[in-house]
């Protein structure tokens, strides 16, 4: 073979190698940039105003639930905005960074502050669902207000939902895992027991009751106290009652959530139970009127946080 058929089939042979070579290159990058694609993505959301597609670790997250807030410091997700304006309880509070954008309160929201904030995921709840549509000219918006008539699984939806969009499965399945061992030891002492129970939401002089499928019905359909009147009927606001009811139901517990302590008012939950008619109450007599943690049960309920104070609180009550 002579030298210029010999440097022909080299330089041949060069080229095919460079070409697989260039090619093998081009398909590392492909595989890199679908390995991003997965990893940015997106997640459907099925929630309480609609369906919505979010993107995978959005960034300047502005959240009104405070439920929600509660799940994402558990999980170490920081946000960019949130209603300081309404009082928040303590354990959430304590934590939150001075960076950290206010947009208003509970139930109305700052839309400039929101807007400026460049969202790319917005999370309210149910005192906030009315913004629902103009949110969504801002930003992907999910409403994750928790389900009380069905609270476990609601509260377990709306997590997974948290673990998928921030790449959490793990820490949230984790989380669930300790919660629900929590609630099922509190369902067999609460079974133990067989009491019945009453919810009362104290409101500045005056009072309404919850029973089965409200918003405080963790307690009866969760963890299995008894209501004692199961026809009390289901409202936002509760239904309104009268001392004499309560006295004439006699409950073993009386549970109360003080919403003066919340949005303020001139008569607290302690002093509106402390009558005579009360006082002859099985609840009274027993020490069972339990005053419960009213910014965690009115404001946050729904989040890891907040579920296991509630359930720690109807344990303790237990035990008293």
């Amino acid at each position: 073979m002579n030298k210029k058929l010999v440097f022909t089939v080299l330089a041949v042979m060069t080229l095919a190698f460079t070409g697989c070579g260039a090619n093998q290159v081009a398909t590392s990058g492909e595989v890199t940039a679908v390995e991003n694609q997965v990893e940015a993505g997106t997640v459907i959301v099925k929630h309480n105003s609609g369906e919505t597609e979010v993107p995978k670790n959005p960034k300047n997250i502005v959240v009104a639930e405070l439920g929600i807030l509660d799940s994402l410091q558990a999980l170490g997700v920081e946000v960019a905005g949130i209603p300081t304006s309404s009082k928040l309880p303590a354990y959430l509070s304590e934590n939150i960074g001075k960076n950290i954008a206010n947009v208003g309160s509970l139930k109305e929201l700052d839309m400039e502050a929101i807007y400026a904030l460049q969202p790319e995921l917005i999370i309210i709840g149910g005192r906030q669902a009315s913004y629902y549509d103009e949110l969504s000219k801002i930003a992907p918006t999910i409403n994750l207000a928790v389900d009380n008539a069905n609270y476990m699984e609601s509260f377990k939806t709306n997590m997974n939902y948290l673990g998928e969009i921030f790449n959490k499965e793990a820490e949230v399945a984790e989380k669930i895992e300790a919660v629900e061992a929590d609630v099922e030891v509190l369902k067999a002492k609460a079974a133990e027991k067989n009491v019945n129970g009453l919810i009362a939401l104290a409101n500045d002089g005056a009072f309404s009751v919850y029973g089965p499928g409200s918003r405080f019905a963790i307690i009866h359909d969760t963890v299995g106290i008894k209501p004692v009147d199961e026809t009390i009927a289901v409202s936002t606001h509760g239904q309104n009652a009268s001392f004499e009811y309560v006295v004439e139901q006699n409950p073993d517990y009386l549970f109360v959530v003080d919403r003066a302590a919340v949005a303020g008012g001139g008569t607290s939950a302690a002093q509106l139970f402390d009558n005579d008619l009360i006082k002859t109450t099985n609840a009274y007599k027993n020490n069972h009127i339990i005053y419960l943690d009213a910014n965690v049960w009115y404001t946050s309920g729904g989040g890891f946080t907040s579920t296991e104070i509630m359930v720690n609180e109807i344990s303790q009550a237990l035990d008293q």
